[in-house]
Parts: C-alpha cells; structure tokens; sequence
C-alpha cells in the first residue's frame, strides 16, 4: 500500500490473525538520499515481524536502502506490482513484472547487501504467462526468500476476477514460498484462494484497509478495533488526511448515508495545521542551490507564515494555502530544469484557529460516533 500501512495500522493488524506487515511502499532512492525521508519509517518492538516494503528501478539505489534499514526490520521486499501509472513511468512497481532481468540485476544487489529475508512482490503478465514463470524462476535461483504474487495484470481494475491459475503455476514452478494477492476481503476470500492455489499464505491491502480484523473472521471491523487504531495513531502521531481516511475505510460499512456523509464533509481545506514541507530534486548532478533559491523565493512570496532550516521549512497556515505552496514549488524546481521532484509534506497538530467555527477533528466525530452506536 501507498501511504496506509504506517505503524500504528500494522501494530492494530498484528492484534487480528495478521501474521507479517508490511510498510507502506518507500521510495529507495529518496530514501537513501534523505533523512527527512527515513524519518517518515518508524517501528518499536511489538512491530515485529515487519517487512520494508522498498520501489527501486537501481540495484545500487536499492541496495543502499536496504542497507540503513535492515537493522531495524525483519525483511526487505521489492515492489514489482504496484500498478499506478506515475510508478509505470518511474521505472518501478509493475514495470519490473514485464522486465525479468531488471529484477535479477536487483535482487542481486540487495541479497549482497543484507543479511535478512528478501522477498519480490509481482503482478501477472500481461500477455505471457511464461514471462511470469520466468521472472519467478530467477529470483529464486538468486536466493530471495519469498514471492506474491497478484493474480490480475497491470491493466486490469480491481473488480475483475482474481487468475487463481496463474497463481498456482507460478506456485507450482518455484520451491519457496509463494503467496498470493488479490481479491481478498474476507476470510472465505482467503481460504478460497488457499484451497484453489494451493500457496503458502494469503497477502491482503484494501480489503485490510476496509476491515483490519478481516483474518480474525470479522464481517465488518469492529469497534473495538476502531477505538485500538485511534489511540494508537495519536500516541504515535499520524498525519491527518491518513488518519481521517483510515476511519473512512474501516468505519463505512457501520455508518449510514447520512452519517458518513456528516463524517466525510470535514473541511480540511480550511483547516489551520502547523507542519514541515522539504522539497527533493531528483535526477541532477547539478548544484541543488539553484534548486533551494527558487523554493525559498515561492515560499517567501506566499504570506505563508514559516520558519526555513537546513533540511526543510516548518510552516503554520490553511491546509489549502500550503498544498498550494507545495505544489508552486515542485513545478519551480521542474521549471528549472530538475526532471523529478519530490516533495514531503509532514502536517503536525492542528491549532485553535479554525477558519469554521463548527468544523469538529476527526477525532472528535469518532468519539461522538463511539458513544452514540456503543451498546
């Protein structure tokens, strides 16, 4: 998953039949080259087993991540199905599924760096099977420990059927452990792909997201679930919008029309919210002071209320101003010449300068929701 499975979301999982987590899909080479970055990873010791979940399309880029993580995780995995069309022209995700010996060159790189578990995550092939059998093959003659793999190709959306043969032939072409994705929202869904495939484990994202106890036998997450998930993401500290949709998934199916529309009106675009904005350029050998001058000079010219340092600026302003400001400043560091960039937006606590004096937090609509539906 992009952005949801941060550790106060995998410590509620480990509490519902959730036997390893995985992180939110990271960027490697933005990883290895930021500290502000690896900051966004935290773990603690009940966040165990965890598994990074990294984005590369260079070994050396990959490797290097790896290396600064390992100490603090308990398995580095390769995403080559994410099937996002920004990641598509990145190199990355599901791009690496169509390209065997990209993965090969990758795998070998991070097997030489690290001393913990590997594994690759892929998609089916669009048109080949045997290039899916191919790619599986190779990664284990090179050592990775485990594969999943996602029975539906790139170009597929994700209300079309699971190919469970698919699945079950790479199974069947490997001798390591292989699980399976795809489709799965209950705890029949899983046994279901079990039974027909045949696989060592069942991997599942927006079905999680939707109901985290869904591998404890839940229909529906249940509140007590709800109530670990908000105590922990604000012991934690979790950005808003995170925290806001992650009670979004799991609560929908509780809520009526009306209050989930009630739930889902929170106007964050007039927020005030205090936080930290770091701008990345990538893909130059060039000095980055040009690169600085020109994000300095747009958030100067903003009249948004803001302090620079070293690594970043922390701000204080309306959510849509600073949305705003970022995005002014990624199309300047693109406007002079970088060809990617990257930008990290960390929101802290919101102040009491509401712009609507009626707007209530989240937190307190989930509270309200609690005491209102609890038997």
């Amino acid at each position: 998953m992009v952005r949801y499975s941060k550790g106060a979301f995998r410590e509620v999982l480990r509490d519902y039949n959730v036997d390893i987590a995985y992180t939110p899909m990271i960027l490697a080479d933005v990883f290895k080259s930021s500290e502000f970055a690896r900051l966004d990873y935290t773990t603690n010791d009940r966040d165990c087993p965890v598994v990074v979940q990294f984005a590369a399309h260079d070994p050396v880029d990959l490797a290097h991540a790896a290396q600064l993580v390992a100490p603090y995780a308990d398995g580095i995995d390769l995403n080559c199905g994410c099937p996002q069309k920004w990641a598509y022209k990145e190199c990355i995700g599901a791009y690496l599924s169509e390209r065997p010996e990209m993965v090969q060159e990758m795998v070998r790189s991070v097997k030489g760096a690290v001393d913990i578990p590997c594994s690759i995550k892929i998609r089916k092939h669009p048109t080949d099977m045997r290039q899916t059998i191919e790619l599986v093959r190779r990664a284990e003659k090179l050592g990775i420990d485990w594969i999943t793999v996602h029975g539906r190709t790139r170009h597929q959306k994700s209300t079309e059927p699971v190919d469970y043969e698919a699945i079950k032939l790479a199974k069947e072409s490997v001798s390591i452990p292989v699980l399976a994705n795809g489709g799965i929202f209950t705890l029949a869904d899983a046994d279901e792909m079990y039974n027909r495939t045949g696989v060592a484990g069942v991997m599942s994202a927006r079905g999680l997201l939707q109901n985290p106890a869904l591998f404890a036998g839940y229909a529906e997450t249940p509140l007590d679930c709800v109530e670990k998930y908000i105590n922990l993401a604000l012991a934690y500290g979790t950005p808003t919008f995170i925290f806001h949709h992650h009670l979004m998934y799991m609560m929908e199916s509780m809520m009526s029309g009306v209050e989930r529309k009630t739930f889902n009106s929170k106007k964050i675009s007039t927020m005030y919210v205090t936080g930290e904005i770091q701008i990345v350029p990538l893909g130059t050998a060039a000095s980055l002071t040009p690169y600085i001058a020109k994000v300095k000079a747009v958030i100067e010219n903003s009249g948004l209320q803001h302090t620079m340092h070293d690594s970043g600026t922390n701000f204080q302003g309306e959510y849509s101003l600073v949305t705003k400001v970022a995005q002014e400043c990624m199309q300047s560091v693109l406007d002079s010449g970088a060809p990617r960039v990257l930008c990290y937006l960390k929101f802290g606590a919101r102040t009491d300068k509401d712009v609507a004096a009626s707007d209530i937090s989240a937190t307190e609509k989930v509270d309200h929701y609690l005491q209102t539906h609890t038997q």
